[in-house]
């Protein structure tokens, strides 16, 4: 059940406008109308990459150069192109637009489980199931995740799906109680292979067209005496979803990435990563509201060092900047929010086997376009990079300003099917420094 309500600031402004001059119909209706869509969209489209594992932002976006070794690490701070903003040495290709992105230090919250920290991430809520430090299972069967409320509130644009995981299914990116109309389309190949293909959009060549609506025509007749209801409707969605791409010449274009110059994906890099997020600029093109990308690995509590400078540094280096300055360069970055972060940061204190612990206190969140400003540093912390000095932003107040930059009414409240209230984001406050 969708419940659509003003709540108490509007009424009082709905009854002060009463008053003084009289409220009409058409203008109580316009008022409805807008909070029931939140504030005037920003960002049509997300971009969401989430270094899963916990990257490492002392190393990355909050250098602590004046700490002792044991803190700051091998890695020294590099000038952006913005005076004034330091990050490190192996992020030299983010360095260089630092005028178009934001550097959020202070987000923190109290969650050091991967799994339940990825939960708490995704959907605002805290899970209801114990934290299996190893596990990538997917779980979330009650609260919906961010793309899934995108999809709900927003709806699909030029027949896309509105909501698209890669290269894999993001741990509790599922709808929730929301149902399987909003689940994530999972593209479960990966784009930097050579014969990446979506498989899920190749027709069954072993059935003709007319065979293929003969089928269709059987399967609609069928639904049409009863209403699927438990399994059956979900499978009947996820058959009409997939019958609706598979017909779209556009979508099938939207996920050819061979038509691409090989110069442009050499500059995104030839890692999952960076052809994940080329792929990702071309859903946004073709319509899609939301795109998350899960990029694994970042979990460093051994020998942390060689790995984060060999690879994980410059692959998320290097597919960040040349995301955001493709998107600037087509006109889109204005339109498109861009996210990069984990479920948590790491230890200011590098731990006797050479690697940094899980540290959920304090991480920096990278943001791009959608109504961003750009260029700045928000927020700081002490001098170990271990707990904000100023204001940290929680996990309510990063899921309530990005849903304000799309448009969407957080404190909207949809129930359960046990009849339970949930409201978009319980809590929380736009970080209104960001905009």
């Amino acid at each position: 059940m969708n419940r659509q309500r003003i709540n108490r600031r509007q009424a009082l402004r709905i009854g002060a406008s009463g008053f003084v001059g009289g409220l009409t119909l058409p203008r109580l209706l316009e008022m409805q109308a807008t909070a029931a869509t939140g504030a005037e969209p920003r960002a049509r489209s997300c971009i969401f990459i989430f270094l899963d594992g916990g990257p490492s932002t002392i190393d990355m976006w909050d250098m602590k150069p004046d700490a002792p070794v044991e803190i700051r690490g091998p890695y020294r701070p590099i000038q952006t192109n913005v005076p004034g903003i330091l990050v490190g040495e192996h992020c030299h290709r983010s360095a260089r637009i630092a005028d178009k992105f934001t550097i959020l230090r202070t987000h923190s919250h109290d969650d050091n489980g991967h799994t339940t920290g990825y939960h708490y991430m995704m959907t605002g809520y805290r899970p209801n199931f114990a934290d299996g430090t190893n596990s990538r299972i997917p779980v979330n069967e009650l609260y919906p995740s961010i793309g899934s409320i995108i999809s709900r509130e927003l709806g699909p644009r030029s027949n896309m799906p509105p909501y698209i995981n890669m290269p894999h299914p993001m741990n509790a990116g599922g709808p929730g109680f929301y149902g399987a109309e909003h689940a994530p389309f999972v593209i479960e190949s990966d784009p930097v292979q050579p014969d990446f293909e979506v498989r899920d959009l190749r027709a069954d060549e072993r059935m003709d067209r007319s065979r293929q609506e003969r089928r269709q025509r059987a399967l609609a007749a069928l639904e049409s005496r009863s209403e699927p209801t438990g399994r059956a409707a979900t499978m009947s969605t996820y058959y009409r979803m997939a019958r609706d791409l598979i017909a779209s010449p556009a979508a099938r274009r939207a996920f050819d990435l061979r038509a691409e110059p090989e110069s442009l994906r050499a500059a995104y890099g030839h890692t999952s990563l960076g052809q994940c997020a080329l792929l990702g600029r071309r859903l946004v093109e073709a319509g899609c509201r939301f795109i998350g990308v899960d990029h694994a690995g970042w979990d460093t509590h051994f020998s942390c060092f060689p790995s984060l400078e060999r690879d994980l540094i410059p692959q998320a280096d290097q597919a960040f900047s040349a995301l955001v300055t493709d998107l600037h360069d087509r006109g889109l970055l204005d339109s498109t929010l861009v996210v990069m972060m984990g479920e948590m940061g790491r230890t200011p204190r590098v731990n006797a086997q050479a690697g940094r612990d899980h540290w959920s206190q304090a991480q920096s969140v990278l943001f791009a376009g959608g109504g961003i400003r750009p260029g700045r540093v928000i927020g700081a912390t002490d001098r170990q990079a271990a707990f904000p000095t100023s204001d940290p932003v929680g996990v309510a107040d990063l899921l309530r300003t990005i849903f304000h930059l799309m448009g969407i009414d957080c404190d909207k409240t949809y129930l359960t099917p046990l009849g339970r209230p949930v409201p978009i984001v319980s809590g929380g406050r736009i970080v209104r420094e960001l905009i």
